[in-house]
């Protein structure tokens, strides 16, 4: 966490399923042999495939959050057949003991066994708050934790406090989904200055945020920012490339987001020609991923 419609579903569209159906239907009143019919239709999913397969890649991560919409993000992902990266931190729930707890585990786990990406958000979601001089020339960092036994408390962190924090979630993500968690990081509020990125780097952690028109703003008070809006400018905006960002629960927004947008945002999307991948593929990062990864 960053501050505090009904759509048609499937891998194809309306229409195009409306099309397969009056296909199949004039297959079977001109009695047309089975092994024929099958031929068809592999060569349909082969032109569906090769067309995915040709479409640019966007990038949709989601951030750790209060956890209540996770089911439903995971239901829309799940029936889209959308793969994204999770950047994780231990936040506070509205059910269980935290977003990487006990009780969210087999959540995590499932993740996992779908082939979605992870990496680490920090454990305590540790703000970061300014770089604090030292004379030694060891870096340094003003940290405020929204999670764990200093949640709320300013606080000075080492840079090796801090890598230790990346870890941590890092190392909690393999534990419950069984899947090495990419060598990324993001932080929390995309808050960072150039020594925290070089300190984080030297750890193997390299930092990733997302793209000005992937700022989905579900985290915006959806009085002022209503979903309807931010799918409109999502769908007008969003480019090839983008790295997207949108949260698993926001406290402080009345209107959550996920119901209303996430699935006709994937639609809409893939209907410009867009396809979604994890970061994993992202060309910036698939060399540091190559040579970090665990």
């Amino acid at each position: 966490m960053c501050r505090g419609s009904e759509a048609p579903t499937g891998g194809a569209s309306v229409p195009r399923r409306w099309a397969l159906a009056r296909i199949g239907g004039l297959f079977a009143s001109l009695s047309i042999a089975a092994p024929q019919h099958l031929a068809l239709a592999n060569g349909i999913k082969a032109s569906k495939n090769a067309s995915a397969a040709a479409a640019e890649p966007i990038y949709l991560s989601f951030d750790t959050g209060h956890m209540a919409i996770a089911p439903f993000v995971a239901e829309v992902l799940r029936r889209q057949d959308v793969l994204v990266t999770f950047f994780a931190a231990n936040e506070p729930t509205q059910v269980g003991d935290g977003s990487l707890g006990a009780h969210w585990a087999p959540w995590w786990a499932e993740r996992g066994k779908e082939g979605h990406a992870f990496a680490s958000h920090t454990y305590d979601h540790a703000y970061w708050r300014g770089d604090v001089p030292d004379g030694a020339g060891e870096p340094r960092f003003r940290v405020r934790p929204t999670a764990g036994p200093e949640a709320g408390r300013e606080r000075i962190w080492t840079a090796d406090a801090y890598r230790s924090n990346i870890a941590r979630a890092a190392d909690r993500l393999r534990e419950i989904t069984g899947v090495a968690p990419l060598p990324l990081w993001r932080a929390p509020g995309g808050k960072h200055s150039p020594a925290l990125l070089a300190a984080a780097r030297a750890g193997g952690w390299a930092h990733v945020g997302w793209s000005s028109a992937g700022f989905l703003g579900d985290e915006l008070p959806s009085e002022t920012y209503p979903n309807d809006r931010l799918l409109a400018q999502a769908l007008r905006d969003v480019r090839a490339g983008d790295i997207l960002l949108a949260h698993l629960g926001i406290w402080s927004r009345r209107v959550p987001w996920a119901p209303e947008v996430l699935e006709p945002l994937i639609v809409g999307l893939r209907a410009r020609g867009l396809r979604f991948a994890t970061l994993r593929e992202h060309p910036a990062y698939a060399p540091w991923i190559a040579a970090h990864q665990t």
